[in-house]
């Protein structure tokens, strides 16, 4: 038996190839939207790529099934519960799939959302070898799926709590402990609220230490996994129902090559009503970076944030460093995002010349940032993490407005002193005081580090007024 897990960082995000040698045959389950690599591996271990499966509709990317099928013939598999406009392979619970030595089963455990499925996973050829299972968004390591997403409209949070709460204990808590899980998300997805960073582990650590797996009522269950949620991004609802539909395929929206676009260009296009996207370092992107250009650098959660905060209906020209640019944009075709105009020929290098097109803001050092907060024009102090997170610790005196919800709060935020902005780690408030400079906010600055920086140096540091 063949088993590889793909984990894609930048999203959290796991899709797997499973393949048997003695048939030259495999499924992959849950691929993202762009496959070359799934087709290439296959290549590589002598197997052939007859079935497509994903466990739910997902709403935090763009699947690659449609892909799959066209470029290589696969068919399509879903939950039975699943309803969609291309065709696909009805999974009800109980169904088998035999691979020559490899044998898929499937359970179906609506929770997450009402069609979801787990895939068991055997090897007949080694039988003394744990199973594994395919949890999808049904059982994270560390955590259980959300219910509160309802990716499949018409199903309460409370309903598919419960729904969740039968399914695992009698589904997946029936298999051995040594099975391994196999999980579609790790830390950092917003599809549950306690992940791990561990991308697999035996079902029998799972039982003793995940908190949703401990002893307790279906009403203990529903209220534990009902609270406390996240807010989910406003592109999930969209990219659920794009994996439902005979969409566009990442080939027909993403050329092999993008069109490089001259300084001139850009300015006609932005103009216009183009978006203007840097993904350089924020630190880079402070120092300079393009009149009216906003920030989501490659090096964070730049897909998620691209999919929140960005008009998919508008063009997006990209600023990138050089030889990243396709990287950028396959990045935001995963989530949907397929209106690429073209990037900046040159990168900065075609700015340079030009001065007067530059903006620039400050960067604080915790250090220096509570000296600014003794002056009589102490700064405005913008927290741009989410709720919860403000809730768990803050800077004195400081307003929250979470990034996804900024522009629509902008009359929150005096434009009649500095504003510095802060996040945990100094990624997302590059972002927001570049949408404040957009929106003619003249003097923002943001906190190097964040409020984790800000922390750890708390000790040492005199109070905050």
């Amino acid at each position: 038996m063949f088993l590889k897990q793909f984990y894609l960082d930048c999203l959290a995000q796991a899709s797997y190839l499973i393949g048997d040698e003695t048939s030259g045959t495999a499924v992959v389950v849950d691929p993202r939207r762009d496959v070359d690599e799934y087709i290439e591996e296959a290549q590589r271990q002598g197997l052939s790529i007859k079935r497509v499966i994903l466990t739910h509709f997902h709403a935090d990317f763009v699947a690659g099934h449609i892909e799959l099928r066209d470029r290589v013939g696969a068919r399509i598999g879903l939950g039975a519960a699943g309803v969609a406009d291309y065709p696909f392979d009805p999974l009800h619970d109980g169904d088998v799939i035999e691979l020559g030595q490899v044998r898929l089963e499937i359970m179906a455990t609506p929770g997450h959302t009402p069609e979801c499925i787990c895939i068991v996973v055997r090897n007949l050829g080694a039988p003394e070898d744990p199973a594994a299972v395919l949890t999808g968004d049904t059982l994270f390591i560390g955590d259980v799926g959300r219910p509160d997403l309802m990716a499949s409209p018409g199903s309460s949070a409370t309903n598919l709590a419960a729904q969740l709460y039968d399914s695992l204990h009698q589904k997946l808590l029936t298999l051995p402990d040594e099975t391994i899980v196999y999980p579609g998300h790790g830390a950092g997805s917003l599809c549950g609220k306690n992940m791990s960073s561990d991308t697999s582990s035996p079902l029998g650590v799972q039982r003793r230490y995940n908190y949703a797996l401990q002893p307790m009522s279906k009403d203990q269950f529903v209220r534990l996994v009902t609270d406390d949620q996240p807010e989910a991004p406003a592109y999930f609802a969209y990219d659920a129902d794009l994996n439902r539909r005979e969409r566009s395929r990442i080939e027909d929206v993403l050329p092999a090559e993008l069109r490089p676009l001259s300084l001139n260009e850009v300015l006609k296009q932005h103009q216009a009503g183009a978006q203007v996207i840097d993904v350089r370092d924020p630190g880079e992107f402070s120092a300079a970076h393009l009149v009216g250009a906003i920030s989501i650098g490659l090096g964070g959660q730049y897909a998620s944030w691209a999919g929140s905060l960005l008009d998919r209906e508008r063009p997006i020209i990209l600023v990138t460093m050089p030889g990243v640019e396709r990287e950028a944009a396959v990045r935001m075709a995963r989530v949907g995002i397929d209106n690429i105009a073209g990037y900046l020929d040159g990168g900065m290098a075609a700015v340079r010349e030009r001065p007067d097109l530059l903006q620039s803001f400050s960067r604080y050092t915790p250090a220096t940032l509570r000296e600014r907060l003794q002056d009589p024009d102490a700064p405005f102090l913008l927290d741009v993490r989410r709720e919860g997170e403000a809730q768990m610790g803050k800077i004195e005196g400081s307003a929250n407005v979470p990034l996804n919800h900024l522009e629509e709060r902008l009359d929150e935020i005096p434009r009649d002193r500095e504003v510095t902005v802060y996040c945990a780690g100094g990624y997302r408030s590059a972002i927001a005081a570049a949408i404040l400079q957009a929106n003619d906010y003249t003097q923002p600055t943001d906190l190097v580090g964040g409020y984790n920086a800000w922390a750890a140096t708390a000790a040492a540091a005199p109070s905050s007024p």
